[in-house]
């Protein structure tokens, strides 16, 4: 798709959206499974199902990325797609788009060995690198756009509601 079909893809989303706001409200779905040890499957929309597992060392059978590395990767993808997305809203040409994520984990949080140790990431890094031909006023426009509203970001960076429920041989817990 050309730039200028994105960008008119995109107003006309942003104008349907101004007229029946409560059209802009969605929910994502996916469902996952544990299949064997420490490997799962699981499934968004109609797409094949994907493989996520945990790296020999750790007790997996290394056949697919783990949930914290497909996190990096969705920090990755969204801000590429956001980029993407503004620059043609905003008429900047994008010559190249790349970011590189890098999640710290200490083992002993997740281990249960250390109850000062949060489980999961302490911190996430990320570098973009863009090539365009445009000013750097308007680049720097769009880095803050961006950063400002990309929704894998906003999930890491604020607090959300996260709820659920288990159900244990039929009965709910």
């Amino acid at each position: 798709m050309s730039q200028e079909k994105l960008k008119n893809a995109i107003t006309g989303v942003i104008g349907a959206f101004t007229e029946n706001p409560d059209a802009a409200k969605a929910v994502f779905r996916a469902n996952t499974e544990l299949v064997e040890n420490l490997q799962c499957t699981g499934t968004i929309r109609d797409f094949a199902p994907y493989t996520i597992d945990e790296p020999k060392a750790i007790g997996g059978a290394d056949t697919g990325p783990n949930p914290l590395e497909l996190l990096c990767l969705a920090v990755g993808t969204c801000q590429e797609i956001m980029y993407g997305a503004y620059a043609a809203v905003m008429g900047i040409p994008l010559d190249e788009c790349k970011v590189s994520v890098k999640g710290y984990l200490d083992f002993r949080g997740l281990l249960s060995m250390d109850p000062d140790t949060p489980s999961g990431f302490s911190k996430v890094q990320f570098e973009t690198t863009i090539k365009s031909p445009a000013d750097d006023e308007a680049l720097k426009q769009l880095v803050a756009t961006v950063e400002s509203h990309c929704p894998v970001m906003d999930c890491l960076q604020r607090p959300i509601e996260v709820t659920g429920k288990v159900s244990i041989n039929g009965t709910t817990m």
